[in-house]
């Protein structure tokens, strides 16, 4: 039986283009309705000569949750492999549409606040994989009427843990005869791969970056972040400023409030000294409690909004982020975590 083809393997597509020696407009028309318009699957392939050939999709959408309270979509995509992911549409209050995309099934960074990295990591997802979560959530935007603005890649995953499907999937978005997005409009967050940041602001100036700092104190940042072992403050902080040059642009800064943990005057002080000299925007998060982390706790809002303003009045641009799809279980990984450990079981008792 022969393989099915993704419309996003350009190697494979150009293949059977030139062995059925079709026209190249066969397969421009294809990607604009796909990438472009977000048509459906039908729609987009339907005067496609060889559309038996093709495979629209990587990835079976399992589940859709829709929040009763603020708009939020979390979608739960099932791989060929049986495993889960999920992927989040946020309908902000600007009217602007925000999707949140995973980079692999779970994560090996492990920090003790993320419900993906109590999973630990299963696999990095392929860049067919990551793709599709843009193609159907657009899919599913286009269907509403709405339209798909922004890209983040703040799902499950550190995505430079999966550097080289992240780069196809940048490449492939913003390419202008694929997906033709604006890279200013896709923001990639870690908890500070240096030598990758380096090269992803250097291969695209225009993609935002995003660090989850959490500390400005290198022990209690290795205590909520293992990989800070690695990747020490100080050089974390030649990393962003390295960044602002090459970019010219602000690096944002995630900063999860942890009651006790990093929201004391001492942080305030520490996280001032070290933002000083750098061109950044402070993104203080509130937190969203997970059952594997029972001695964390949030930090009040009126101790957040007193943060916030402390940092202002130090001169530092800083927001204070309202978690959207907390009826929908907003802790990212959370159920993912427990529908995958449910399918292992079942494939071991198989087995």
């Amino acid at each position: 039986m022969t393989e099915l083809i993704s419309p996003f393997d350009d190697e494979a597509i150009e293949r059977l283009r030139q062995q059925h020696r079709l026209d190249r407009q066969h397969v421009r028309v294809l990607r604009n309705r796909l990438f472009k318009h977000f048509r459906p699957d039908a729609a987009a392939v339907a005067d496609f000569p060889l559309r038996d050939s093709l495979r629209c999709h990587a990835l079976e959408l399992y589940r859709r949750f829709d929040s009763e309270v603020d708009g939020a979509t979390k979608l739960l995509f099932r791989t060929d492999t049986g495993m889960l992911i999920e992927s989040v549409i946020l309908r902000i209050a600007t009217g602007r549409t925000t999707l949140c995309v995973s980079s692999q099934v779970g994560c090996a960074a492990a920090c003790d606040f993320c419900a993906t990295g109590k999973m630990g990591i299963a696999r990095s997802l392929h860049y067919t994989e990551i793709l599709d979560q843009v193609l159907q959530a657009g899919q599913l935007l286009a269907a509403e009427g709405g339209s798909l603005d922004n890209i983040v890649f703040m799902g499950m995953g550190e995505p430079f843990h999966n550097e080289a499907n992240l780069i196809k999937t940048i490449q492939t978005l913003t390419a202008p005869d694929h997906f033709n997005r604006s890279p200013s409009r896709i923001l990639v967050s870690t908890v500070g791969v240096s030598d990758a940041m380096l090269r992803m602001a250097q291969r695209f100036p225009k993609v935002n970056l995003a660090l989850s700092l959490h500390s400005a104190d290198q022990s209690t940042r290795e205590q909520i972040i293992p990989l800070a072992r690695r990747y020490p403050l100080e050089q974390l902080r030649d990393t962003i400023a390295n960044c602002n040059r090459i970019q010219e642009r602000e690096v944002m800064i995630e900063y999860l409030m942890l009651s006790g943990v990093n929201d004391a005057a001492i942080d305030i002080e520490r996280l001032t000294r070290w933002l000083d000299g750098l061109c950044v925007h402070l993104n203080l998060i509130p937190y969203n409690p997970i059952e594997d982390a029972p001695h964390l706790r949030g930090t009040a809002p009126e101790r957040i909004v007193k943060f916030a303003d402390a940092m202002k009045s130090h001169g530092v641009k800083t927001t204070v982020r309202y978690s959207l799809g907390r009826d929908i279980d907003a802790a990212c990984g959370q159920l993912v975590r427990k529908e995958n450990r449910a399918y292992a079981m079942n494939i071991t008792e198989m087995a």
